[in-house]
Parts: C-alpha cells; sequence; structure tokens
C-alpha cells in the first residue's frame, strides 16, 4: 500500500474521525460496474486505501474514475475552489477529502442474486412508517407488525400478508381480518421490486448518481 494511503486508513479510522461524510454510504459496484451492495464511507476508503477499490465520481454528466492519490488531488482542488463546510467531507487531522458516493471493486466481477429481505425493518420502509389502518405515521417503538389473515387462521408470514400498524390499531383489530374488523387498508400490500432502504436513499439528492447504475437492479440484499 502507499505509504499516504497507509496513513490516511491510521487517520479515517480513529473515533474521533466519525463525523461529516463519514456517515453517508456509498454504492459499491463490481468490475463490470454492476451493482452488488451498499457500504458505509468508512468501509469503501478503506477499500480505496487499499488499492482494492477505485472512485467513480459524476462531473457534468461523465463518470470518471479515480485511485487514492487521484481522488485526494481531486480533493484538494475542490477545497480551494469551494472550500469544504458542507457534511460531504471527511476530515481528518492533516488533510480532507471528498466523501466518495460510487466505488468500483477492481477484483470482483459477482453479481450478487437480487432479493429483497422479508423483516421487520424492510417492512416498515416500505410502509413508510406508516400505520396501514389509521394512516398516521409513528415512531419505530410504536409500531408493531399485523398480519393481514392472522395467522392463527392460516395467515402467513409473507411481504402479501403483514403490514405495519401502530399498537392500537393493532389491539383493535385482533385476530380478525380487516372486514371483520371493520377496518380498511390504505393500500394492498405487496413485495416491493427493490430493498426499502435503497428505494428510500435514492430521494435523497445526494444519492442521485446512484440511478444510472441501479436500472438493472431490481433489489438488494438489505
Amino acid at each position: 500500500m502507499h505509504a499516504a494511503a497507509r496513513h490516511a486508513d491510521r487517520q479515517l479510522s480513529r473515533p474521533q474521525r466519525r463525523i461529516g461524510g463519514l456517515q453517508h454510504n456509498v454504492l459499491t459496484l463490481n468490475r463490470n460496474f454492476h451493482p452488488v451492495q451498499v457500504i458505509s464511507v468508512k468501509r469503501a476508503m478503506c477499500l480505496i486505501c487499499k488499492g482494492l477499490a477505485e472512485v467513480l465520481h459524476n462531473d457534468g454528466g461523465q463518470f470518471a474514475v479515480y485511485d487514492f492519490d487521484g481522488w485526494r488531488e481531486l480533493s484538494e482542488l475542490q477545497e480551494m475552489v469551494d472550500g469544504s463546510d458542507s457534511d460531504d467531507w471527511i476530515r481528518s487531522v492533516h488533510f480532507s477529502i471528498l466523501a466518495p458516493k460510487i466505488i468500483r471493486l477492481l477484483k470482483y466481477d459477482r453479481v450478487p442474486r437480487t432479493m429483497v429481505k422479508f423483516n421487520r425493518r424492510n417492512i416498515f420502509l416500505r410502509d413508510e412508517f406508516r400505520c396501514q389502518y389509521c394512516g398516521d405515521r409513528f415512531a419505530t417503538q410504536n409500531l408493531s407488525l399485523d398480519h393481514v389473515l392472522p395467522r392463527c387462521r392460516g395467515g402467513t408470514d409473507s411481504w402479501e400478508n403483514v403490514v405495519c400498524a401502530c399498537r392500537k390499531c393493532n389491539v383493535t383489530k385482533g385476530g380478525r381480518t380487516p372486514d371483520e374488523a371493520r377496518m380498511t387498508l390504505l393500500r394492498r400490500p405487496v413485495k416491493p421490486s427493490r430493498s426499502p432502504i435503497l428505494s428510500r436513499q435514492l430521494t435523497q439528492r445526494r444519492y442521485a448518481c446512484w440511478k444510472p447504475f441501479l436500472s438493472v437492479l431490481g433489489g438488494e440484499q438489505s
């Protein structure tokens, strides 16, 4: 590893550096530019420092690639022009560097099996933390999962049968169907075509550059 990269790796690994750009996520592509997964900025920077990945940067609609030294040089130029006051920057004791948004793995060419995990977090994200009966939004601790067709009557643990519900509506519905409880679902529950957390991130402006690479990705393991 390049000496400067080793030094940067040590600097970025320090606990006090967990600020600013380190809070964001990075889209990881394989060697053939297919999306693999979403990782933390810290993990992405470690891969770049070790020469296992390169940065893909969108500059005026054109993507260019950078190794660690090239990315640091571009960051220094950007800092001179625009400053480093935004939260897109990673700041260490000795230097500042832009947080990458996309990286490409140089030695990995596998394409992961696309799937969306059925779990509590993804159901809450799919339903936007909104009770599917009363329509109100709630904090996670005030939400529960409800089986549209109760399990005691043959209902399954599936995307099409489980919805986000507030505790009050869940208790009110009990072991009945929505029709029996005279409660109406906001929308019919379906399996999402893409990871709900990824769909949520794509609504943020900073992740708009991911979209050209995600057009081939139906879902991701998250």
